[in-house]
């Protein structure tokens, strides 16, 4: 629906209660530029609940997931990561997206 080129994650926690315009801020802050359909990934510190924001090159989309169970795998280390398309779909159903190969099949545990 939406076109997405590269999917990036910010590794530093953020309060859910941020809406677009805090994201965006946060953006620039941490990757430097909101670059046209290229989607930027957010935690709480707890990395039970996740926003996307994705720019579409006219306006900013911007989803949330959240689990009952569990927590999404986010990073401890670092500031950011770049992920697949496959990771990006594996960490959104609580996948270990860091063991995904390029095809999407989990190869080592």
């Amino acid at each position: 629906m939406i076109r997405t080129d590269a999917v990036w994650m910010s590794i530093v926690p953020i309060d859910m209660r941020a809406g677009t315009d805090a994201l965006l801020a946060r953006i620039l802050q941490v990757f430097g530029e909101a670059r046209p359909h290229h989607a930027y990934l957010f935690a709480n510190q707890r990395a039970t609940r996740m926003k996307l924001l994705i720019h579409d090159g006219v306006g900013i989309w911007m989803a949330s997931r959240r689990l009952d169970r569990g927590r999404f795998a986010w990073p401890k280390e670092g500031t950011t990561v770049s992920l697949t398309r496959a990771q990006f779909d594996g960490l959104v159903l609580g996948l270990p997206w860091q063991r995904l190969g390029e095809d999407g099949v989990i190869r080592i545990l």
